[in-house]
């Protein structure tokens, strides 16, 4: 590319330079004839398009570096201002271009909640996000695997659950759980599975057969009198079945229910306890340390680690991958919804916003001051030399345009003083 660049800056450095030498050339033949004729129009051309050509390349040259090495004052301009323009310019870019109104003004013209969606709805591209999660996924599992970080992850997470207060934790969880009685709610919900299961037919053929063999057990003599025995088991489950969910449905419609009352109780209890008894807060202390540091755990925990990254390593090795495959379905799913429901488009449209406000005068700021400092570390030749490969060449126009109309001047200005003359 900079070759490119530097063979078109010689080439129109190379034609603005021949047209002046060739201006001050035609000056010199126009000179030797006494300017009669013919010649007097073209040494008119030929001196304004000398003077034109030789102040335009002043002033081309003049912005890169001093004319002829000579130190004129004012020149060599963007060599001695770097900083000065490195300033401006980063200003320029955080003030214009990173303003939160017109970040905002283009994200709102972009709809980016709609382009997302559009972007995530296309399979081929979410095929793409896919590739890319599953490759992060890949080199994630290569990293864990190193010993260091193992060892580095195996002690991290041995001195956090040492120093985590797993009583006092708990503890706040269920006074969190009691708040405006939500753990009535866990209540219900235990009931309610309690008497899904005591409706099926597995759980009172069990009961009728822990009945059967209770009396078995305790009554042998009564129980061998007790006529069709597995009948009478299989009437008393059920009738004992009917009583504990008419006593379920009876704890569920009376919010004052006495069963409530002694949960709430036996939660406030357990909960204060968790906190403040010694012997329970030191003997979950003591299981919990015999966790962390049993061995047979330890390695039980590494090798169902080793089987997932076996699993998914098996599995992101096959041409048609499944983890690959559900999440592009995941992606494509999010995207469909996301074109499909206009509030959540908003949702997400209003947080980018509210993300600039919050957080675009820190960016652009920073942005600027990185532009400012990288700028200010170049040297200043090869910054030159830069900005010269950048724009040198199209200067070369203003040269090339300054020997012409320069001499399309002196022409005019020949012909106004024939006239006035």
């Amino acid at each position: 590319m900079n070759d490119n660049r530097k063979r078109l800056l010689i080439r129109n450095k190379t034609i603005a330079t021949g047209l002046m030498i060739g201006a001050a050339i035609l000056f010199v033949v126009a000179r030797s004839h006494k300017g009669h004729g013919a010649w007097e129009w073209v040494a008119a051309f030929a001196e304004a398009a000398m003077v034109g050509a030789l102040a335009d390349w002043f002033a081309v040259v003049a912005l890169f570096r001093h004319p002829l090495g000579v130190p004129i004052p004012h020149t060599a301009i963007i060599k001695n201002k770097k900083d000065v323009i490195a300033g401006n310019l980063a200003g320029f870019i955080r003030d214009k271009f990173l303003a939160s109104d017109t970040l905002i003004a283009r994200m709102r013209e972009y709809d980016p909640a709609e382009q997302l969606a559009a972007y995530l709805m296309s399979r081929e591209r979410a095929c793409g996000v896919a590739k890319g999660v599953t490759r992060v996924l890949a080199d994630s599992l290569d990293f864990i695997d190193d010993e260091r970080v193992q060892q580095l992850l195996r002690a991290a997470l041995s001195n956090r659950v040492e120093n985590l207060d797993i009583s006092s934790s708990a503890g706040t969880v269920i006074d969190t759980l009691r708040k405006d009685n939500r753990h009535q709610v866990v209540l219900d919900d235990l009931l309610h599975r309690c008497a899904a299961y005591l409706a099926t037919e597995e759980a009172q053929t069990r009961l009728a057969g822990a009945i059967d063999n209770m009396c078995a057990k305790e009554y042998p003599l009564l129980s061998a009198f007790i006529p069709k025995r597995d009948q009478f088991a299989k009437g008393v489950g059920e009738k004992i079945t009917s009583r504990l969910n008419a006593l379920i449905q009876e704890v569920d419609a009376d919010p004052a229910h006495e069963l409530r009352s002694k949960f709430d109780t036996a939660v406030t209890e357990f909960s204060a306890r968790l906190k403040s008894d010694p012997a329970l807060r030191d003997r979950i202390e003591t299981i919990k340390r015999e966790v962390v540091h049993n061995q047979s755990i330890a390695d039980y925990v590494m090798h169902i680690g080793n089987d997932l990254k076996s699993w998914l390593n098996d599995d992101l090795a096959q041409p048609q991958s499944k983890v690959q495959e559900r999440i592009s379905a995941a992606v494509a799913g999010l995207g469909t919804t996301l074109s499909r429901n206009q509030g959540l488009q908003e949702s997400l449209n209003e947080h980018l916003e509210t993300l600039i406000i919050h957080y675009g005068d820190a960016l652009r700021t920073a942005i600027a001051g990185h532009i400012t400092d990288t700028m200010q570390q170049w040297e200043s030749d090869d910054y030159t030399n830069e900005i010269e490969l950048s724009i040198g060449s199209d200067l070369q126009f203003i040269r090339m345009n300054g020997t012409l109309v320069g001499g399309v001047i002196g022409l005019l200005l020949h012909a106004v003083a024939l006239l006035l003359a």
